[in-house]
């Protein structure tokens, strides 16, 4: 695949996808022009170019044609229509003071848009849902906001919007900077940065957990970086000579045909608001964690594996293997291993680009060793994989074990870079790594054995605390 100097993966807020956005690996990669950042700052790691040819012919999985000419990096046009998104534009206002200044970016629900406050002249984000979609978000971020507990977002604003395509709720929050995701693609974070990172995210885990709620969908898209204090001082044009303008993409019809009132005239890229990850330094590791759309109270109310929409690659196994029971705060402790592997290494434990549910559990038993016999024995692909004694078939790839993954994945880079983990933090993390991805949830590490965890407790919240005392 060919390097793309000019591209980037996009997105500030993460949002729920549809079940179509989950079953398409393509949904979550969204490629945009890299605006208001050095390109020299980034070297991203080979990415397939999506180009217009290949979805102009095709039907979505909705059975839809498409109707509009690909914008790389924007949302679903076709989700402009009654009851999808509302049409805003730069300069619109919103609810009487909210002066819509930039495009944060968008998820399978949503839009998140930049804007001035015009009352309290600051920035905020406002994310506008879909119509007539559920407020269930905001009140899952309000019983959960702490003034002791800055990693979770307070909604400060709620309120509906009227449009051609219906009445949308809406809600603003401060703005945050960019997510891990999109770091992920620009070298590696320095050893102390993914130590109070991961103890930063740990923590916040660590208190939804303790008021009674699974989040339901960790991934680093979720994990927000927050903008440093002097952002909100920025004037306008200020901020587009720091960021650049916002940019702008006329919408066109396949078929030529005029737009209708429901379809905005134009398209807007986000906004990259981010910087490389070796730029990163302790004051950037305090984090947000987004998109609640997911969370659930066990106590309160169930939540079956089989409606487990995080993305296949850090979906907890026993969605696929127990859609008939339960899902509970273990299945939060699988995705957390994940995501702290990432932030470790920068690349994810399991390759989580165009594969299938099989292919991602033939993943699992190669890096982490059997299944339960009982799943084994559900499971009516594995011969795909695997031959009658459980030996992988072969001349397919056999992925390495934990150790060598770890090896693979996350020292060897670091290593070149004179920045890798030394041996006794190296069998600690691996150590978490294997009580944390335990195939039955019922064996996982809760999150209070994780914080008492030999790695967490002498380099991640160590770290973390002199992070806090440099603040």
């Amino acid at each position: 695949m060919a390097r793309c100097s000019k591209t980037v993966l996009r997105k500030i807020f993460r949002f729920p996808s549809s079940s179509a956005s989950q079953s398409n690996p393509l949904t979550p990669y969204r490629l945009h022009s890299l605006r208001g950042q050095r390109p020299e700052a980034y070297l991203v790691r080979p990415l397939a170019s999506y180009s217009r040819k290949m979805f102009l012919n095709e039907e979505d999985p909705g059975g839809r044609q498409f109707q509009y000419n690909w914008i790389d990096g924007v949302e679903s046009l076709e989700k402009y229509r009654p009851g999808g998104f509302h049409p805003i534009m730069i300069g619109d206002v919103l609810r009487g003071r909210y002066r819509i200044i930039d495009k944060l970016g968008f998820g399978g629900y949503s839009t998140v848009w930049l804007a001035l406050d015009t009352c309290l002249h600051r920035y905020i984000a406002v994310k506008v849902g879909t119509a007539n979609s559920p407020m269930q978000e905001t009140k899952i971020l309000r019983a959960l906001s702490n003034p002791g507990h800055d990693s979770i977002p307070t909604p400060l604003d709620e309120f509906k919007l009227n449009g051609p395509n219906g009445t949308h709720p809406c809600y603003t929050m401060i703005p945050a900077r960019c997510d891990l995701r999109e770091v992920s693609f620009s070298r590696l974070f320095p050893l102390e940065v993914t130590r109070a990172l991961s103890g930063s995210l740990i923590l916040a885990i660590a208190y939804i957990h303790s008021r009674g709620y699974v989040h339901g969908d960790i991934h680093l898209h979720n994990i927000l970086v927050k903008l440093p204090s002097g952002f909100n001082h920025l004037l306008v044009e200020e901020l587009y000579e720091e960021y650049g303008e916002p940019e702008i993409v006329s919408i066109t019809r396949c078929d030529g045909k005029p737009l209708l009132l429901n379809t905005p005239s134009k398209a807007v890229l986000p906004l990259y608001l981010g910087k490389g990850a070796e730029e990163f330094s302790l004051s950037d590791t305090h984090i947000l964690l987004s998109d609640f759309g997911e969370a659930f109270a066990p106590d309160l109310e169930t939540r079956y594996g089989k409606d487990c929409h995080t993305p296949l690659a850090m979906q907890p196994p026993e969605a696929r293997f127990e859609p008939e029971a339960p899902l509970s705060y273990s299945a939060d402790i699988w995705s957390l291993a994940i995501a702290i592997w990432e932030i470790l290494g920068m690349q994810p434990i399991f390759c989580n680009a165009c594969v299938t549910a099989d292919e991602i559990v033939s993943q699992q038993i190669d890096v982490l060793g059997p299944l339960p016999s009982d799943w084994w024995m559900r499971w009516q692909e594995r011969s795909q994989f695997f031959d009658s004694n459980g030996n992988p078939k072969e001349g397919r790839y056999v992925w390495p074990g934990i150790e060598m993954a770890f090896e693979d994945t996350v020292q060897k880079y670091r290593r070149k870079r004179g920045c890798e983990f030394d041996t006794e933090e190296t069998t600690a993390i691996i150590d978490l790594m294997r009580r944390m991805l335990v195939f039955r949830p019922e064996e996982r590490l809760t999150i209070q054995e994780v914080l008492q965890s030999e790695w967490v407790v002498k380099w991640a919240l160590p770290q973390l605390k002199r992070d806090s005392q440099t603040v």
